[in-house]
């Protein structure tokens, strides 16, 4: 049997860009796995059970989603907090997160479901789902929410590992639960052998089983790896929830679960302006959304990874690497997402002819939209590496003040301001803008903001306020190399005027 797996201390010491991409790949590929997992069970759904059923699937995802991103923020917040623990070699600190984090969403997610499988019908009815619909979306929303308790684990234990430095064995546990889901849902829809065609409920059925043998089996491999953050028999108190981890989680993570209603709830603004100007556009700008979609993947796995590494050599107080892994960050995401967008501009014919009939003339308009939005997500990939960055420290208040100026004060009253004289480009032009907007507040919080001063928790002093990025003071690294004292909130120092933006 091998060696039980150590702390990843590859993310504190050694090559920087190198570690950092190779980290991120695993993301990026589980991003993209997820991605095509969806796609797949949509066609199998909209192809052979109809419309209605399809119309049933992508309401009840619409809750899923909102879930899932509900927990996505404390999600995070654990993996900053494990990650500063095992960068700062305290694997009490860290078995204590990990403790408090499994009884919080073991809690959450079993009242999440039996909540919603009670209320899955009102739910339905108060998003107004089509009547035709509405019983198949009943029947695949209830076992979705049964889902709800494994889906929340398997996340929670996929940062905990991202944050104790190990992205690749999340990613292939999650290469089997999309295997598995993938291959499942046409058993369960149509039947095979004694198992019988449950229709759309097989759908989710599907889904329910590739959650709960990838979590079962995730924790088995942890279990008999002897994982240095497995909580033995004897170390059952860490699963007391630690009121000071729970208000950080929770204080932390709410702000950047926040972040991606703030990203969802403008792009429904947009495709509310969208839908002004016809069918050909909106097919357009859906077209468009599912390319955009992947040229966005990098920058988020980047920023993820980036974060975890960051937390890490925050905890070690290796200043200087945090500041390195930020501009290692931007260079990779400028050579990944750079590399998507010039393969796009050179191939979107092709691309946009997977979407649309080129008998219309949807294709010219994604094109159109397409030459001037594209070339920005390159801001936005830099404005999601900082982003990662800060947040690391414990600083997650600006980044979401950022996002929301950027998409709801900049963005989105500039394409309503300008639609009656430009047309559809004021949609369009309002993506760079947006993007440059959140890249300008972004490099000036990362500069001149107190983020260094952050804390997740009360910890020994690790950032002087005379540290700069680039210095690492023997002081800070040596005094994160003993156990941290007993855990304490502390309030962020307020900002002055010149520096909170």
């Amino acid at each position: 049997m091998s060696a039980p797996p150590k702390p990843n201390t590859a993310l504190t010491e050694g090559a920087i860009l190198k570690t950092l991409f190779l980290f991120s790949l695993p993301i990026l590929a589980g991003n993209v796995l997820q991605s095509l997992n969806g796609s797949v069970n949509a066609v199998w759904v909209g192809r052979f059970l109809g419309e209605a059923a399809l119309t049933a699937t992508s309401n009840a995802n619409t809750i899923l989603f909102f879930l899932l991103g509900a927990v996505f923020g404390v999600g995070m917040a654990a993996t900053i907090l494990i990650g500063q623990s095992i960068g700062a070699k305290n694997m009490e600190q860290a078995k204590r997160v990990v403790g408090t984090s499994a009884s919080f969403f073991g809690l959450v997610a079993v009242a999440a479901s039996v909540f919603g499988f009670l209320m899955a019908p009102s739910l339905l009815a108060w998003m107004r789902t089509p009547h035709d619909a509405l019983p198949l979306a009943i029947s695949y929303l209830r076992i979705i929410f049964i889902a709800i308790t494994p889906m929340f684990l398997y996340s929670f234990v996929m940062m905990t590992l991202r944050g104790a430095g190990d992205s690749k064995t999340p990613f292939y546990f999650l290469l089997l639960s999309v295997g598995l889901d993938i291959v499942l849902n046409p058993v369960f829809i149509f039947g095979v052998g004694p198992i019988p065609g449950l229709g759309i409920a097989g759908s989710a059925t599907a889904t329910l089983i590739a959650n709960v043998v990838s979590l079962t089996a995730l924790l088995v491999h942890l279990y008999r790896r002897k994982h240095f953050l497995w909580l033995h028999a004897d170390e059952t108190r860490y699963f007391r929830i630690d009121r000071t981890i729970l208000r950080s989680l929770v204080g932390k993570g709410v702000p950047m679960g926040l972040q991606m209603i703030v990203i969802s709830s403008s792009m429904i603004a947009m495709i509310s302006l969208v839908n002004r100007f016809g069918s050909q556009t909106t097919a357009a700008f859906g077209a468009a959304m599912q390319l955009w979609n992947y040229i966005q993947m990098p920058a988020f796995a980047i920023g993820a990874a980036a974060s975890s590494m960051a937390a890490q050599n925050v905890g070690a107080g290796r200043w200087d690497r945090v500041h390195k892994t930020a501009m290692s960050g931007i260079t990779i995401n400028f050579l990944m997402s750079g590399g998507i967008i010039a393969l796009i501009y050179l191939f979107e014919n092709a691309a946009f002819g997977l979407f649309l009939r080129e008998d219309t003339g949807a294709i010219t308009i994604a094109q159109h939209m397409n030459m001037i939005v594209v070339w920005a997500f390159l801001f936005f990939g830099v404005s999601m590496v900082l982003s990662g960055v800060v947040r690391s420290t414990g600083a997650v208040m600006p980044p979401l003040i950022i996002l929301f100026i950027a998409f709801w004060i900049v963005r989105i009253p500039f394409a309503y301001g300008l639609i009656g004289s430009w047309g559809a480009d004021a949609i369009w032009w309002s993506y760079p803008l947006g993007s440059l907007s959140s890249l300008l507040m972004t490099i000036g919080y990362y500069r001149f903001g107190n983020w260094r001063k952050a804390r997740m928790l009360a910890t020994k002093p690790n950032a002087p306020e005379d540290v700069a990025p680039g210095q690492a003071p023997a002081a800070a690294i040596e005094a994160h190399a003993a156990t941290l004292p007993e855990l304490e909130m502390v309030q962020q120092e307020p900002a002055s005027p010149s520096r909170s933006r």
